[in-house]
């Protein structure tokens, strides 16, 4: 960008904390996704709607396929506090049952839908078949798949689902089976809100029946 081009931008620079910068661009994008898509973001409507020089947002992310993987990053974290509860052997009190699961679906579902510009990113082909997938994005989707299936293992250390189910196969096909319902609802092929209900519970009780298996 030349002297000339940044010389022209008129829009008025709101002065800013450096250490909050990064968290306002990546709140920025996200709402700019979610309002116009992802197509329509550019770094430099970025650092228009946070207000900042064109130039402020390639401080924290060198382009915007940087920008579009730490974005997935952050909803891999809030991903994580929303819908996982890890259960600590130290806590006999905390019980794993049907009704658990039914809870732990219905939190799934309702992140996917209700943050669609971040679980677009999370699950989306052109990020993951990109050669400029950063290995961060990678360690964040890691860790919360990871976790899933820590709290699995936990639940069989604790005694509470059977010993014979694999933690990892069992992870892979629930995890599927919950994307394939959400991508359904946020791509508008399921809207009956009851069927998706009964489709939760539905799912519940494979899922249960399973982690119960002899």
């Amino acid at each position: 960008m030349s002297k000339s081009e940044i010389s022209a931008c008129t829009t008025e620079v709101k002065p800013y904390h450096h250490g909050d910068l990064r968290r306002q661009l990546l709140d920025a994008a996200a709402n700019l996704i979610r309002e116009e898509g992802e197509a329509a973001l550019s770094m430099r409507k970025l650092a228009l709607a946070v207000g900042v020089s064109r130039t402020a947002p390639y401080h924290h992310f060198s382009d915007k396929q940087a920008l579009l993987c730490a974005v997935a990053e952050e909803g891999f974290r809030r991903f994580r506090r929303i819908v996982t509860t890890r259960l600590d052997t130290a806590e006999p009190a905390v019980v794993i049952d049907e009704a658990a699961i039914r809870l732990f679906i219905r939190r799934y579902i309702d992140f996917a839908v209700n943050n669609a510009e971040y679980y677009d990113l999370m699950f989306g082909g052109h990020l993951w078949k990109s050669e400029q997938l950063t290995a961060s994005l990678k360690g964040e989707a890691y860790t919360s798949f990871k976790v899933y299936v820590d709290q699995i293992r936990c639940w069989q250390k604790a005694r509470l689902v059977s010993s014979t189910v694999d933690p990892l196969r069992y992870a892979q096909v629930s995890w599927s089976t919950l994307h394939g319902m959400s991508r359904l609802l946020i791509d508008g092929i399921y809207l009956d809100s009851e069927a998706v209900a009964a489709m939760s519970d539905a799912a519940a009780n494979m899922f249960w029946q399973q982690l119960q298996a002899a």
